[in-house]
């Protein structure tokens, strides 16, 4: 999968680093050059700047110093605390930082071997869908011989320098790193999805139980590798980077380090008693100043916890910037955590596995309506329909579907005065059964979800749905806002999610034959009532099926009920609009289902399209008599057949 990785600006790792070793020459890197251009674009550093390569800074440089470590990152003069602590992270997993630092054991110094050496490194990331292969050159800026920028706390390790200087080139320059997020830092990292929780809003640390479910969340993210971090908001920008008199910071990026159910006494006893808290530790980029509350460093509550336990959890009191709290003062103190999921999609694993689906568009412009795409959100009832959209089944009963809508990384545009994010979101409409066609009208569709609308990178959605069909609608807040964006879906069995590009069914050469529909209706069965009892215990299982034209929709079956809500609808392109449609209801049964009565609607454009409550009759020449109960439905034709 990482062989694969398309080379960045198309440079190529291993010939560029074979051509250098054959020439004698250490690689100079032409796309980012050692010149304040690769620096900065407003703000100099403050001081003489020099590029030095690592052998220049120490003796005996390296690329990892007894292995890699979360402990081993500082950052530097830049405001980047968000990447610094998404290293951090990384550091933790393995199994992603061996991605990012590919042949990690090949691109280390070797004092053996100095000829092999060529001052070149690549790193990998995932950018909008797909690993990207960034060359760099091993001329890193320094200010009086010392790295201005992300350094390790050991002056001869350079990966951490290195990794900054790659994602710095996918960035512009140095400078385009100020400010930032952790979450999408995370996803360029490993390809996980990213879901940003407002901790103050949400206020958990009120609120017990949100908070225990929260916990488990978080316990189960961080167990399954994936990587939590946070920060808390500021109100003015003199509060970036602001200490609190607690000892955190604001406006600043921590990375979480271990999320525990910690066990409370000492020796057996502790065991038998089994009673745990919930510990959340953490590590501020700048490698000290820490929290100095309940479960600090050096805090009476640890005499609580015996010495195996404390041992397990490596206490450690020195100021290296990582400390425990415990997650009610987490929920409390922090504003805001980004939470990344490393969603598993592996046929082959013990874990839940999740079927994804990827979707690349645009929100483009153009001046005939049934082809724009640039509608904005729901607020623009006019335009909204124009937008993208997205079509998927569920086909469980129940199922938990995530949705990750993320648009194209900005902060390269920062240099030329743009970058910021566009404001996107998107909502998720519970449509027909049988939908195959563009929506361009919201007649009985409801909007089963929407996401937040934010100037975010990504925006993420986790939704329990019913059995049915979906329609996602991807949208920038204002019209008119052009942009790319990547859509990903995660169900538990394939959904058949694809986008609708038609908007009506097509001419073809044996409509002429055939017929083409002169008319569309759509039907809304709300539900039942005064059913006639079917079953020996004096209920029913009712269902009801729409029919037009040969054509049919069926709804989900209703457990013992006699008033039903279905709650389903079916949409008909209708080649003979004076052939009528009808709506059964049948009751399910294990030998043979039985006919619970009908409705024959005419499906004229002239009749009502407000919502009508009719009386059931039976089937065939007895057409004229009454059943026992009533069906609530609304049903709408028009002849244009873009009108719904």
């Amino acid at each position: 999968m990482f062989s694969s990785a398309v080379p960045y600006k198309n440079q190529h790792y291993a010939e560029l680093k074979k051509n250098c070793i054959n020439d004698k020459t250490l690689f100079e890197d032409p796309e980012f050059p050692a010149t304040n251009a690769s620096i900065y674009f407003r703000k100099p550093p403050a001081g003489f700047v020099e590029w030095k390569r690592p052998g220049e800074i120490s003796d005996d440089p390296h690329l990892f110093v007894e292995g890699i470590s979360s402990h081993d990152l500082n950052q530097g003069v830049v405001g980047n605390c968000w990447f610094v602590a998404a290293c951090s992270c990384l550091a933790l997993k393995p199994h992603l930082w061996k991605k990012v630092i590919p042949d990690w054991k090949e691109q280390e110094w070797d004092p053996k071997h100095p000829e092999n050496y060529a001052g070149i490194f690549h790193f990998q990331f995932w950018v909008f869908g797909e690993w990207v292969d960034v060359v760099v050159d091993d001329r890193l800026p320094t200010i009086n011989g010392e790295l201005i920028y992300c350094h390790s706390k050991t002056n001869n390790e350079f990966w951490s320098a290195l990794l900054e200087k790659a994602y710095a080139k996918l960035s512009g320059c140095y400078e385009s790193l100020e400010g930032g997020n952790t979450g999408d830092a995370v996803v360029d990292f490993s390809g996980a999805v990213a879901e940003a929780i407002n901790l103050e809003a949400e206020a958990y640390y009120k609120d017990q139980k949100k908070q225990d479910q929260l916990f488990e969340d978080l316990l189960k993210v961080y167990d399954r590798g994936g990587i939590i971090s946070c920060s808390i908001k500021v109100c003015t920008p003199h509060e970036i980077e602001a200490k609190m008199a607690n000892g955190l910071v604001k406006g600043h990026a921590y990375s979480v380090t271990a999320v525990k159910k910690v066990r409370l006494g000492h020796g057996l006893l502790a065991y038998f008693k089994n009673e745990t808290i919930p510990l959340i530790r953490m590590r501020n980029p700048w490698g000290k100043i820490e929290w100095k509350g309940a479960w600090s460093d050096s805090s009476e509550e640890w005499s609580q916890v015996g010495d195996m336990e404390r041992g397990n959890l490596g206490i450690t009191v020195e100021d290296d910037g990582e400390f425990w709290m415990s997650f009610t003062d987490w929920c409390k103190y922090f504003t805001d955590a980004d939470v990344c999921r490393l969603i598993n999609t592996s046929l082959i694993s013990i874990h839940k596995t999740w079927n994804e689906v990827v979707h690349f568009g645009s929100w483009t412009k153009n001046a005939e309506p049934l082809l724009n795409r640039c509608g904005g959100c729901a607020n623009h009832k006019q335009t909204f329909l124009q937008n993208p959209q997205y079509l998927f089944d569920v086909t469980k009963e129940e199922d938990e579907v995530l949705v990750s809508l993320q648009q194209r990384d900005m902060k390269i545009h920062r240099r030329i005065g743009q970058g910021e994010n566009l404001t996107i979101g998107f909502s998720l409409f519970k449509v027909e059964l049988n939908r195959k066609y563009r929506m361009h009208d919201i007649l009985t569709q409801p909007c089963v979800a929407t996401s937040t609308y934010i100037n975010a990178r990504t925006v993420f959605l986790r939704s329990m749905l019913p059995k049915s069909r979906y329609v996602i609608i991807p949208t920038t807040f204002k019209p008119l806002t052009l942009g790319d964006y990547m859509i990903r879906v995660f169900t538990d069995v394939d959904s058949g999610c694809r986008e609708l590009v038609e908007d009506k069914p097509k001419v073809r050469c044996w409509s002429s034959f055939l017929g083409y529909p002169q008319a569309v209706t759509h039907v809304y069965v709300h539900g039942a009532e005064g059913l006639q009892n079917q079953d020996s215990t004096g209920g029913a299982d009712p269902y009801v099926i729409i029919s037009c034209e040969g054509k049919s929709v069926q709804s989900t079956i209703k457990k013992d009920t006699l008033q039903p809500e279905f709650a389903t609808s079916g949409i008909f392109y209708r080649k003979k609009p004076r052939k009528p449609l009808t709506v059964e209801v049948w009751n399910s049964n294990a030998v043979k289902d039985e006919f619970m009565g009908q409705v024959v609607l005419s499906g004229s454009v002239k009749d009502t399209t407000e919502p009508q409550k009719l009386q059931l009759r039976k089937q065939g020449r007895q057409m004229a008599d009454e059943m026992p109960g009533y069906i609530s439905l609304r049903i709408i034709t028009s002849t244009q057949l873009t009108a719904m």
